[in-house]
């Protein structure tokens, strides 16, 4: 999460108590026995002093090892206020865990928070359990509310399959569930998300019960069914509804296209596919055109409305399913994820100002073995610089006989080299494939090669040898300090 979306996000959820203490008020912050204590108080005033020189990092830190020293909870909440204010969401949430762990379990504001900084760092797995807690010591009332907060920034999650996951799970501990259309609606999602459609089906069935004409709804439940190839009437009768009441709404005639081609009606789907495509391009209705054509015995037409999908969203599920399934020529075999390339790189970034320009070269290698990435980063001349692990959700950086971890490989590497190398979605870069948890565009050649990629702001171009190895690859990328353009040239393409 940005610094720039931190504040916004951090107010618009669970956060209800002011940012900033004066001086006075801090002071009677700690318990009265540990004011006792005439270390306490110079450590207090130490960090209210630091704070208005501007050492907000040093004020931190005295404060959260003051409230560890005196377990006092609100001397970790003053620590947490000093991050947020300061933008570190990472500090803030290291702070509201030590707040939680120290309050009273019977105090429901140190689990808001919590379960705001876990949100807002992208943790949802994480959050889910603090959240269950949380709902269970608040009334029905402030459960719907809670309920509704977490359900908005679903939509600003990096993963957002990661999000409904954890959303199920959250919604699922409630007792009764929750009575606002939306929450059920998303949680109804996240259900089918969790492969419990049976839930799913349940919960769209309550909504219209109260709400019939609820457009959504109607085609959520008309569509399950038709992409399960189940009670199809029923899924026709629910979808046309859908599309009666929004006919313009380029999803549900994407239902309407996809119920047809399930009931076999194949010129009438492609039509209603189309027309949906041209009011919505989206991938998951370019998989299904594609899908049509190629049961149509028109394969050609059916890559090329692919590639276009892939433009759009390489890593949709809908589009990547379809792919895995009907296997198209050009696309890419599923294989293990185990390989090992060698080679050399150059890093130049140009400043917005000469101060800011920079750069660098090395060489490198990366093995790839099933979920993990070590990636060796070497000076030009051969020695050794950095050695970086990577595995879901944890990186860490070896370097001078000291490790350090971080969630973000990304940030480490920055760190070891002062140069902005991408790691984390390297090796499935190197194999001409996108990093799974976040969208991405593909564009291909005419031999359905991968030709350029873009993800996490990196705009990536390929060069391919004869024997379909890669050979070089070029990544650039506009960021606050200009812009980063880095060459990758190989020795051992994935041998």
């Amino acid at each position: 999460m940005t610094k720039f979306a931190f504040k916004p996000l951090l107010r618009c959820l669970l956060l209800t108590t002011s940012i900033g203490i004066s001086l006075s008020s801090t002071l009677v912050v700690a318990k009265t026995n540990t004011l006792e204590n005439g270390e306490a108080v110079f450590g207090v005033l130490a960090s209210e002093i630091a704070l208005q020189r501007g050492e907000a990092g040093l004020a931190y830190s005295t404060y959260l090892e003051l409230a560890r020293q005196l377990n006092d909870p609100r001397l970790a909440q003053r620590a947490m206020e000093i991050a947020i204010t300061a933008g570190s969401p990472d500090l803030a949430l290291q702070a509201a865990q030590t707040w939680d762990s120290l309050a009273d379990p019977s105090q429901t504001k140190p689990k808001e928070v919590l379960v705001t900084l876990l949100i807002l760092n992208q943790r949802w797995s994480d959050a889910v359990k603090p959240a269950i807690s949380l709902l269970n010591q608040q009334t029905a009332a402030q459960r719907e509310i809670t309920l509704q907060q977490i359900q908005m920034l679903i939509s600003k999650a990096n993963d957002e399959s990661d999000a409904l996951h954890a959303f199920y799970a959250i919604v699922s501990a409630v007792n009764p569930l929750p009575k606002d259309p939306g929450t059920l609606y998303t949680y109804a999602m996240s259900a089918e998300k969790s492969g419990h459609s049976e839930v799913m089906e349940k919960t769209l069935r309550t909504i219209l019960r109260t709400n019939p004409n609820d457009a959504n709804s109607l085609n959520a439940l008309g569509y399950s069914l038709a992409d399960r190839n189940t009670n199809l009437p029923e899924a026709f009768k629910l979808i046309s509804k859908a599309h009666q009441l929004s006919p313009k709404d380029g999803f549900i005639l994407d239902s309407l296209g996809w119920v047809n081609f399930r009931m076999g009606k194949n010129a009438l789907a492609l039509a209603q596919l189309q027309e949906a495509f041209n009011i919505k391009p989206e991938a998951d209705i370019a998989a299904h055109i594609g899908e049509v054509l190629w049961t149509m015995k028109r394969p050609s037409e059916a890559e090329d409305i692919w590639r276009q999908g892939q433009k759009l969203d390489a890593n949709n599920p809908t589009l990547m399913e379809t792919l895995r399934r009907l296997k198209p020529d050009w696309s890419l075999d599923d294989q293990a994820a185990k390989g090992s390339w060698d080679g050399r790189f150059s890093v130049k970034v140009t400043g917005i100002t000469d101060a800011n320009n920079q750069g660098g070269s090395g060489g490198f290698t990366l093995t790839q073995d099933a979920l993990t990435d070590v990636l060796e980063v070497r000076s030009p001349v051969g020695g050794s610089i950095a050695k970086i692990t990577i595995k879901p959700g944890e990186a860490s950086l070896e370097r001078n006989g000291q490790i350090t971890t971080a969630v973000d490989a990304d940030t480490l590497l920055q760190n070891a080299l002062g140069l902005p190398l991408p790691a984390r979605g390297l090796s499935d870069w190197l194999r001409g494939q996108t990093r799974s948890g976040s969208n991405a565009s593909v564009e291909r050649n005419s031999n359905g090669q991968v030709s350029k990629i873009s993800q996490d702001g990196w705009t990536l171009s390929y060069v391919w040898g004869n024997s379909s190895r890669l050979e070089k690859l070029s990544m650039t990328r506009s960021s606050n300090i200009g812009s980063i353009d880095i060459r990758l040239v190989f020795d051992n393409p994935n041998e």
